[in-house]
């Protein structure tokens, strides 16, 4: 009865540590709400991850095989923006 209890205590702690582990994904930052000190800031990581999100969409669609995809994410994000003038 006691090696159940354990079971069932471990099986349920770690199913709520598994839920929760895809929860915590970052959100994309919203410079207009966050304090005028901080806008800046906040606006450099909004580009960082919108051009993060651009590269990951990139690479699924030229399909990168996974072992691969971190090098194919790096080089794009390292790669220098072309802005029309």
């Amino acid at each position: 009865m006691r090696n159940r209890v354990t079971l069932l205590f471990l099986g349920t702690a770690l199913a709520a540590m598994l839920g929760n582990a895809t929860v915590r994904a970052d959100k994309i930052v919203d410079p207009k709400t966050v304090a005028p000190e901080f806008r800046e800031a906040a606006e450099k990581r909004h580009a960082e991850q919108l051009k993060l999100i651009e590269c990951n969409n990139a690479a699924k669609v030229a399909k990168i095989q996974r072992r691969d995809l971190a090098q194919y994410v790096a080089e794009c994000f390292d790669k220098p923006v072309d802005k029309p003038q």
